[in-house]
């Protein structure tokens, strides 16, 4: 079996890695694994290519803010994509990430009909289905359930000064994607699949299949010098947020705001922030810079009495299984697919945009003790080599059922 896995980066980012981590799971199988990527550079020892170059990055992101066509450019690249292809002559094409710049997919999909090979699309976020964004949930937009006309979300990735195309960036992605047969559906999350089917893609087959976590990585770090590198005092709690990128969306303005409505008792660790970021935080919260070190965000999972994940848009966030698998309870926003990942004695979950009641929330998880053992245990239903072992599944069944369809088409001649 050969799989070709296709998708913006390769090895970084959260869908990187994944790309990555099951391009290591498919050869530990003993079949063969090819990724072609957008941007950036490849991980040694991994059969990859990249199909696109700066020069078509610029040209995309360009066109993309001034006619708001994002994923209608980058000829060259998809045609080099395609000639890859053919050439690896995959039994299996995987799509993660198809947006960001580096690829045309109305001429990717119109390849797909005429080549006839499954195709497995693992969707991270809500771009696939929508006239513009990738996430609609910080505002509430309920558009894309029947036709995107009046975008009230340009501003936001893929950015565009462009008013008045995305009902056109809607149709085009209806027909492309719809009218693919033999096309079958990831999410890492229930509720992401839940938005599928109020989208133009109920009809497709669609499997839920939770993003993993290496947790030979994520556990316990006892002896770690966290706490006291903060000059923390005994009896004071340290209240952990993580972000790759700190934005309003993410929650950076309410972190604020949980400080000013907790006393100096609880201070709190904001990771991921830039230099800019950390010059303007107020007293009481640490701003850490991100950290390429697994070992060192384990250390900072560890040494936290709480996780706060106070996101207003996501999938389905690793950062939450992560506290869990260093034995940290996670509060969240009731945001996306963030809720499903915590349970009983391991988390708790509140209205989105409700700091108040987050903070309450805070306080009564801190009076109690640490209870790890429960963190733990729940960790373990997110093992990545567990999880991604599923793809290999999907994959076999993906090519039975060609098959079976194949024999079919055969008897019916």
């Amino acid at each position: 079996m050969k799989v070709y896995q296709i998708n913006v980066v390769c090895g970084c980012g959260s869908t990187g890695r994944i790309a990555v981590d099951l391009s290591r799971i498919i050869k530990e199988a003993g079949a063969e694994s090819r990724i072609a990527y957008g941007r950036g550079k490849a991980p040694k020892g991994i059969d990859s290519i990249r199909i696109s170059n700066k020069l078509d990055l610029y040209h995309h992101v360009v066109m993309t803010r001034l006619t708001d066509k994002h994923g209608l450019y980058s000829y060259m690249a998809t045609k080099k994509l395609i000639k890859d292809i053919l050439k690896y002559d995959p039994d299996i094409i995987h799509l993660h990430n198809i947006h960001g710049y580096y690829i045309n997919y109305e001429i990717l999909f119109d390849f797909f009909k005429k080549y006839k090979r499954p195709v497995v699309w693992t969707l991270h976020d809500c771009w696939s289905f929508t006239g513009h964004c990738a996430h609609y949930d910080s505002i509430n937009c309920k558009q894309w359930k029947q036709e995107c006309r009046k975008c009230p979300n340009l501003n936001a990735y893929p950015k565009t000064f462009k008013k008045g195309n995305v009902y056109s960036n809607f149709m085009r992605k209806q027909k492309a994607f719809s009218q693919f047969d033999m096309l079958t559906l990831v999410t890492p999350s229930g509720w992401l699949k839940k938005q599928l089917e109020d989208s133009f893609l109920k009809g497709k087959k669609c499997v839920v299949i939770p993003n993993g976590i290496d947790l030979n990585v994520f556990t316990p770090q006892i002896n770690n010098n966290i706490r006291e590198k903060a000059h923390l005092r005994e009896e004071q709690k340290l209240i952990l947020g993580v972000a790759s990128v700190w934005t309003i969306n993410k929650g950076y303005d309410d972190f604020l705001k949980l400080r000013r409505l907790l006393d100096d008792e609880y201070v709190f660790c904001m990771v991921g922030l830039n230099n800019k970021q950390i010059k303007n935080l107020p007293k009481g919260i640490i701003g850490v810079k991100k950290t390429d070190s697994l070992q060192e965000l384990a250390a900072y999972y560890s040494a936290a009495d709480v996780f706060l994940n106070l996101t207003y848009e996501d999938t389905f966030p690793t950062t939450n299984i992560e506290a869990l698998a260093c034995g940290t309870p996670v509060l969240t926003y009731d945001t996306g697919g963030s809720t499903e990942i915590i349970a009983k004695g391991c988390g708790e979950s509140v209205q989105k945009g409700r700091a108040d009641v987050m903070a309450e929330c805070v306080r009564r998880w801190c009076e109690k003790p640490k209870n790890s053992q429960y963190c733990i245990q729940r960790s373990k239903e997110f093992d990545k080599m567990k999880n991604y072992n599923r793809y290999l599944s999907l994959y076999r069944l993906c090519l039975l059922e060609k098959k079976d369809a194949n024999l079919e088409a055969e008897h019916s001649k």
